[in-house]
């Protein structure tokens, strides 16, 4: 069973009391066979009490191995047979110091959790990597395994001929084989990492540091590629923190592996930062798309700072870590390098993704209250904990002004460098760089759930109008007014006539000069969190008109109005796609345009629109893209051309065009088809019926890569064959051996709303099963089963009642049932928009 028991905040904060942690010392040997690897701990630590009393302490130390061979405290050896599920007990303990020693044989991973191990199909060769996050470490070393008990690591690894070993620090290769690496400063035990293979690797200097970035070898090509741009990014995010942060980088060396397999975007490791091998690009890809890394390389930096230098003593407090990271990287990305209008795409991706979490069942506050154990933590990394924590510190320095808000930052970093921190220590160290009351502030934005919603209503009169907000909700707003005109020349084009700054809620709408406007945009800017209604006159301009609109921030403010409207059934989702076919293709901002076409067709057509209906979405969609592509053809708005001709692909409804793509090699005046195009047309026309295993297995052989596999495996899931669909099911569910990318892409391909009729009897097989999975492998199958092999396109009551009667009954493990709770309210939220929309 992949299950542990779970760590406590009772359990943490006893042993914090009982114990003070010195120094790990971690020997790893990494040559002993594919299935285990072996791992000798040696732990100093102290017992805190009175050295001459009689009193004595137990506690104990976590460790999940394969085999525990042996246990010694003080030279006298323990009983491994104590070891109790993760836990092995210490008892009896004197005050004073301590010497723990713990051998043992290490399960690999296959699911992206503890000392992940992957063999590259395209060449052979093989790479391990940590992912410790967030009590994972016992799969990989015994620790006192909680954040607030920091240690100094010294590390050594024995790893196979040919390989390279990378660490938190600088590592030495011995003559046997073995890496050393550089002793670290205090840092948390979930935060060592090593990552071990025949790496691809570029490395430089910058301010005295070494740098380096690696790969696998089959990726080499591509991360030579973009070497220089990657590096630059970090180079020019280095040097902005350093002018922000008043403490200087706290490591000795700053790498960046690009691993496969990784269930995250990245991770944070001090020195080592991991990121998922996707944002090495094999295929075209557009701006947004290289923003994205851009933005995750500046996000995982400030970790550095805010998360590895500075750690939430307890993972209640992990918002002070993503929330941070998430402002920083974004206002970084828009200060330091070429993609300015990172904001943007924060307003109509990351920013709906909080909107919607924190209308769900299973919201919860910024900074809740009580986390009760590492389970329940692990539920907190989502939608809140990024989005809303980021868009609340972004409200925040817009009422606080940015040089009090770094000055409080850097007087937190200077109280708790190398140790540990709460929210109050944070609040307090804000509240001592500004007059302003802060802690009514952290109340109001990180103790509350839900959406405010600011509702407008204009009033016009010869010579002023006048603009009333409601505020439906608790919190305060420091909300710009964008006033917008149309231009008297052409009648269309809307023209700023001014912004200005309001505080919500109003002690009385203010009277200002001049006719009516044409709109009124609350939150223009988009610097608070809240749900926007705009007054009737602007809602018709905004449907009319939102490509006229001059500023893509401001245009992605209407679009997640429009799109929060249609999931509160207030707007027809014929009448967004009505806008979207009447806008999209005038649209400049690549965020924009992949992100109403993905909420149009995957929301929309998908889910909120019937059987009978999304027919004619699609056609809808086919002839925008179709428009997107005409209007491309120039060939001077590649990235724009990519996001039509992927949602081409996505929408084809009969497979003629797209088929012919894939046998030319081409579309017509490019792009001519990389591997990423080639499999998103294979799997089209596997969901439509018009190809075949050996369809399938020709391309396979084409492009036998780990992401071919993973193309393949999705492919064969979509096929509309009972046999198909019967062999993925069992792949998912009645056997292990799928690792968490190739169950990800089968479960994807498995589900098809085409295909309805096909899998109708899997739907009641669902529940039982991905209870059982989840139970077996872990939370991060839990996590997919829950989310991608949910039967999202089942939108109907029978199944809202089977996933009901599972949360009742089948006592789901803690990360399946999450997903499951939003899953379902989000297939309750499609229904009830039917159910206003459908004559």
């Amino acid at each position: 069973m992949a299950s542990m028991s779970v760590l406590t905040r009772d359990e943490a904060q006893t042993r914090a009391r009982l114990l003070d942690v010195h120094h790990y010392t971690i020997a790893l040997d990494l040559t002993g066979g594919d299935e285990t690897f072996d791992s000798l701990t040696t732990i100093r630590f102290t017992v805190r009490g009175e050295t001459d009393t009689a009193t004595t302490t137990d506690t104990f130390v976590e460790v999940k191995p394969a085999q525990l061979r042996s246990v010694t405290l003080d030279g006298h050896a323990l009983d491994p047979q104590a070891l109790d599920d993760n836990r092995l007990p210490l008892k009896r303990l004197t005050p004073g110091e301590h010497e723990l020693r713990i051998d043992a044989a290490m399960a690999y991973s296959r699911t992206g959790e503890g000392m992940h191990r992957f063999t590259d199909p395209t060449d052979g060769e093989t790479y391990v990597y940590t992912q410790l996050f967030l009590d994972d470490v016992q799969r990989v070393y015994a620790a006192f395994d909680q954040p607030d008990l920091k240690a100094v690591f010294d590390l050594t690894v024995r790893a196979p001929e040919g390989w390279t070993v990378l660490a938190n620090g600088v590592t030495e290769h011995t003559d046997d084989d073995r890496w050393v690496a550089a002793t670290t400063p205090l840092i948390s035990t979930y935060l060592l990492a090593v990552a071990a293979g025949p790496w691809h690797s570029v490395r430089t200097e910058h301010r005295g540091l070494p740098f380096g970035i690696h790969c696998r070898r089959s990726l080499a090509p591509h991360l030579d590629t973009d070497a220089d741009e990657i590096l630059d990014i970090t180079r020019a995010c280095f040097d902005r923190y350093h002018e922000k942060f008043d403490e200087p980088y706290p490591f000795d060396s700053y790498d960046q592996a690009f691993v496969p397999e990784f269930n995250a975007g990245a991770m944070e490791n001090p020195g080592l930062v991991t990121f998922r091998d996707e944002f090495v690009y094999r295929s075209a890809v557009t701006e947004t798309e290289r923003q994205t890394r851009a933005m995750v390389i500046a996000h995982e930096m400030a970790h550095m700072w805010f998360g590895d230098l500075v750690t939430l003593r307890w993972w209640d407090d992990i918002w002070l870590n993503e929330s941070f990271a998430e402002y920083m990287g974004y206002q970084t990305c828009a200060e330091a390098t070429r993609f300015t209008g990172a904001w943007t795409d924060f307003a109509v991706d990351r920013k709906s993704w909080g909107y919607d979490a924190d209308q769900r069942p299973s919201t919860h506050p910024v900074a809740p209250e009580n986390v009760p154990d590492t389970a329940s933590a692990l539920l907190n990394f989502d939608g809140i904990s990024y989005a809303k924590g980021a868009s609340a510190l972004r409200q925040l320095v817009a009422w606080l002004g940015e040089k009090d808000f770094l000055a409080g930052i850097n007087i937190h970093f200077s109280r708790h460098r190398f140790g540990n921190a709460t929210l109050a220590d944070f609040i307090d160290s804000l509240a001592a760089a500004t007059d302003r009351d802060v802690h009514a502030w952290a109340d109001a934005w990180l103790s509350t759930t839900g959406v405010d919603t600011l509702t407008a209503a204009v009033d016009a009169r010869p010579g002023e109008w006048t603009l009333a907000l409601r505020r439906d909700g608790s919190r305060p707003h420091r909300a710009t007014i964008g006033v917008y005109d149309r231009d008297l020349s052409d009648g269309r084009t809307l023209v700023l006539r001014e912004r200005y700054e309001t505080d919500l809620p109003q002690t009385a709408p203010e009277a200002r000069p001049g006719t009516r406007p044409a709109l009124v945009l609350p939150n223009d800017l988009d610097l608070t969190y809240a749900k926007i209604r705009l007054d009737e006159a602007s809602l018709e301009t905004a449907l009319r008109g939102v490509s006229e609109i001059p500023d893509a921030l401001t245009r992605a403010v209407v679009w997640n109005t429009l799109r929060d409207m249609v999931r509160d059934g207030d707007l027809a989702p014929g009448d967004y796609l009505a806008t979207a076919g009447a806008h999209l293709d005038k649209e400049t901002d690549l965020a924009v345009v992949q992100a109403v076409l993905t909420f149009a067709s995957t929301r929309v057509a998908d889910r909120y629109l019937t059987p009978g209906q999304r027919p004619a979405a699609l056609a809808g969609l086919t002839a925008l893209c179709r428009g997107l592509i005409r209007r491309t053809e120039d060939g001077d708005h590649p990235g724009l051309r990519l996001i039509a001709v992927r949602h081409r692909i996505a929408t084809a409804a009969h497979p003629d065009t797209i088929a012919a793509w894939l046998a030319d090699g081409t579309v017509p005046g490019g792009p001519e088809l990389d591997p990423e195009l080639r499999w998103r047309v294979l799997t089209r026309l596997a969901v439509l019926g018009a190809t075949d295993e050996s369809a399938i297995a020709a391309e396979l052989a084409r492009d036998p890569s780990a992401a071919g596999q993973e193309g393949a495996a999705r492919c064969r899931a979509a096929l509309p064959d009972p046999e198909a669909k019967a062999r993925a099911w069992a792949a998912m569910f009645a056997t292990d051996d799928l690792s968490n990318y190739l169950f990800t892409a089968t479960a994807q391909g498995f589900w098809q709303p085409e295909q309805a009729d096909l899998v109708s009897d899997y739907v009641p097989r669902y529940w039982a099963e991905a209870v059982a999975v989840a139970a077996r492998r872990g939370p991060a199958i839990a996590a997919a089963a829950g989310r991608h092999a949910f039967p999202a396109h089942a939108v109907d009551a029978d199944t809202l009642r089977l996933g009901e009667e599972c949360l009742r009954d089948a006592d789901p493990v803690p990360a399946l049932r999450r997903r499951l709770v939003d899953e379902l309210d989000d297939l309750a939220r499609a229904l009830r928009v039917r159910e206003a929309h459908t004559d």
